[in-house]
């Protein structure tokens, strides 16, 4: 309340303390403090929030030696990347080290990354390749096809626990074949609009919503399935 009687033309302060001060308050109108308040507050200095830099900024400090920048992007992006790569591969440690590897490309690749680009279509781009070529190695070991289920060991007793609708949801994306998984994933879990999906997965436009509606279409009848299982 001190700052109000420093202002020009306030009532003068005496060196009494706060008591004095006090009762130099209560002689102005309560208008008249109101005012005198306001006024402070009108000409007090504004603070201006910084604005984060663009993807594209951060692309082109990282491209000048600014390591800080590139890890700005990996903070950014890291937890996206993550869980498409985790939704692909179904398994925690390799979704660490695929999401790692996308990052580790994306830094050697950057000076490739054309301007005016959208930084999370390339970054998922890459990692959505790198999970490709992971279920092409899983597929040569194991001689054989990967199956459709997350987790074929899951037992009905581990089943039974999850029935809550998250995990139904969770259980039946991991069930879709795989190129139904990504369109669901970067469309519904992640708000990603088609044609930034598309320049991921590299297919046509038209190709995508047809992904997505029939993922939809075996979303809703593996759901079903799990009400009639599980009832």
């Amino acid at each position: 309340m001190l700052l109000l009687y420093l202002r020009p033309g306030a009532p003068h302060v005496s060196q009494d303390g706060p008591t004095a001060a006090a009762a130099a308050a209560k002689q102005l109108p309560s208008a008249a403090r109101t005012t005198g308040v306001s006024a402070l507050l009108a000409e007090a200095p504004r603070i201006r929030m910084k604005a984060a830099p663009e993807d594209g900024d951060l692309v082109a400090m990282t491209l000048q030696g600014n390591s800080e920048a590139f890890a700005t992007l990996v903070e950014r992006y890291d937890r996206a990347v993550y869980h498409l790569s985790y939704r692909m591969l179904h398994n925690v440690e390799d979704a660490r080290d695929a999401t790692q590897e996308a990052f580790f490309k994306a830094f050697r690749s950057l000076r490739t990354f054309r301007a005016g680009a959208k930084f999370s279509t390339w970054i998922f781009a890459i990692s959505y390749h790198a999970c490709c070529d992971r279920l092409a190695r899983r597929k040569h070991d194991a001689s054989d096809e990967l199956p459709d289920r997350a987790d074929p060991a899951r037992g009905p007793e581990q089943q039974a626990i999850a029935l809550d609708e998250a995990s139904r949801l969770r259980r039946a994306i991991d069930a879709l074949p795989e190129k139904y998984r990504a369109v669901v994933t970067l469309f519904h879990l992640q708000g990603r609009q088609y044609e930034e999906i598309a320049s991921v997965l590299g297919l046509p436009l038209g190709t995508v919503k047809t992904h997505l509606f029939r993922a939809k279409e075996q979303l809703r009848r593996l759901l079903d399935g799990m009400e009639v299982t599980e009832s």
